[in-house]
């Protein structure tokens, strides 16, 4: 059923609804866009930054929200794993980016030098608010971390030691072992949804072997294994 706007808008066509059964039209696939807009997505999520996406973030949040986000991830990732809080923040609870351009945004943080989930706040706040919301995020996420890390930095440099101080260096193994289990815990929820080709399977097994038991440097099994990653991609894309 043919639905006509004002001239700027193509038409739409729209299913009909029959007693309890939708009959879909066979033009479903066409929708409403303004010109120069993606299809099905609101300009106001567009940036400069994810024009090029082939699916952009669905929300833009205002630049305040976004702070807020990123200064409870700072808050609450006590023990490390910063990435699995930034997931759980931004793709869970605010759904304002997909598992696949969380991934991709997470990839790409650790193949640029600089602390990686730093990386990650500036590739998340870009994509949604552009340069502004960029910065932003980074302020957010390290705002107050560093304050909170600089008075425990001083604490302990004047407890280490009396016999107090144990326990703070017990407190911080404890933390330790928490963002390794956040880590890992994310690893495996994003592999069991998203990994299911034995390809990529393989790849991230030799990639944890080669790092965590082999011991092999980082530099060395990047410069193998993103060549490699690429090409068995395209291979497996043409053919």
């Amino acid at each position: 059923v043919p639905r006509q706007h004002s001239k700027s808008w193509m038409p739409t066509f729209v299913g009909m609804t029959v007693g309890r059964r939708r009959v879909r039209h066979p033009f479903r696939h066409l929708v409403v866009r303004r010109p120069g807009q993606g299809p099905g997505l609101p300009s106001s999520a567009r940036t400069r930054f994810n024009a090029g996406m082939a699916t952009p973030p669905t929300q833009r949040p205002s630049l305040a929200s976004l702070f807020l986000a990123f200064v409870s991830i700072g808050m609450m990732s006590f023990g490390g794993g910063l990435a699995a809080w930034i997931r759980r923040e931004v793709v869970q609870r605010r759904q304002w980016l997909d598992d696949q351009q969380f991934l991709s945004g997470y990839a790409l943080s650790q193949l640029v030098p600089g602390a990686t989930n730093v990386n990650l706040s500036v590739f998340i706040g870009a994509q949604l608010r552009g340069i502004p919301g960029a910065i932003v995020a980074v302020v957010g996420l390290t705002t107050l971390p560093v304050a909170i890390v600089m008075a425990l930095g001083a604490v302990y440099l004047h407890t280490r030691g009396l016999p107090s101080g144990g326990v703070l260096s017990a407190a911080l193994t404890g933390m330790g072992a928490v963002a390794i289990g956040l880590n890992l815990g994310t690893g495996i929820q994003l592999s069991r949804l998203h990994v299911r080709r034995i390809i990529p399977a393989v790849e991230i097994a030799a990639i944890a072997l080669a790092i965590g038991v082999f011991g092999i440097p980082l530099l060395h099994v990047l410069a193998v294994m993103v060549p490699l990653s690429l090409l068995l991609a395209w291979l497996e894309r043409h053919w």
